[in-house]
């Protein structure tokens, strides 16, 4: 089951108008161009849609839009919280229909132990009828996921079946490699790391610049994949710099200003986020017109 969540995921953007609407005419157009562009899966509501600012509605649009237009690719919907009930309840009173995972985030702001996320998790396996990515990515929630509890869960639930990684620990990495079984995906949250990732047993990523250049990324992921590191160099010397810039003042920042300088999007955040400044759009917009060449 988790090799459906292998090559290049996708996570995917929330576009919105001028006067802070969703943008659904855009989103739409933006799942397609992944459809076509050779992505593999699409994630929606993870932290790049800005999840947080969202309504209960818009979600639900959100996850309605995402699932019309997949063409038939995996669909993975974001979920995460604090509150082990509560999660388990948005579980139950979700629809599942045309849901092929959910992305689960480390609980934020309560620093569990790794026994409490242990229990958490386990919760979350009993309610869930879906396969589960964990997702660890101690920078936003102040907590990591340790590859000895990755082991026990994919021991305790074959629910559990990939994490995308976003520490940036090449050690936990290598050890959650170890510790699980070789069904067990590791997928990048990173998109500078992942031809590193995948050189150690990775299955690929879940990446922020395929929303602007799923082409190149799909092709980057399958080259690494088939062990045409070479290849897969080219593409990932030819993005480098791009993938540092989207960063550089946060996620998603940097990809709403890229694919505003595409003509795709309006260059619009919702609050507490904001677009990046003038300098850094500009540097953004000059790298893109080099990659264009």
């Amino acid at each position: 089951m988790s090799r459906y969540f292998k090559g290049a995921g996708v996570a995917l953007i929330t576009p919105f108008t001028t006067n802070d609407q969703v943008d659904y005419k855009a989103l739409e157009t933006i799942i397609e161009n992944q459809v076509k562009g050779g992505i593999d899966y699409l994630v929606a509501l993870g932290t790049t849609a800005e999840t947080a600012t969202l309504s209960t509605d818009e979600k639900a649009h959100v996850v309605e839009l995402v699932k019309e237009k997949a063409n038939g690719l995996p669909v993975v919907v974001g979920m995460g919280g604090n509150d082990t009930r509560t999660m388990c309840n948005q579980i139950d009173n979700f629809n599942f229909e045309g849901i092929d995972g959910i992305l689960v985030v480390t609980p934020f702001y309560n620093k569990p132990s790794q026994e409490g996320m242990y229990r958490h998790y386990l919760e979350i396996a009993k309610a869930s009828p879906v396969p589960i990515i964990l997702y660890n990515v101690p920078s936003r929630t102040g907590i990591n996921l340790e590859a000895t509890t990755v082991g026990r869960l994919t021991e305790a639930s074959d629910k559990f079946v990939a994490i995308k990684e976003a520490s940036g620990q090449h050690s936990q990495i290598t050890k959650i490699g170890k510790y699980t079984p070789d069904d067990f995906s590791v997928i990048s949250g990173d998109d500078l790391l992942a031809i590193t990732i995948a050189a150690i047993g990775g299955q690929g990523v879940i990446s922020v610049a395929a929303n602007a250049y799923p082409e190149k990324i799909s092709k980057m992921m399958h080259l690494t994949l088939a062990n045409d590191f070479a290849g897969a160099r080219k593409i990932h010397f030819e993005l480098i710099e791009m993938f540092q810039l989207l960063f550089r003042e946060g996620n998603p920042g940097g990809i709403k200003a890229l694919m505003n300088i595409q003509g795709t999007i309006e260059n619009i955040l919702r609050l507490p986020l904001y677009k990046i400044n003038d300098e850094l759009y500009n540097e953004i917009k000059q790298r893109h017109e080099l990659i264009m060449r």
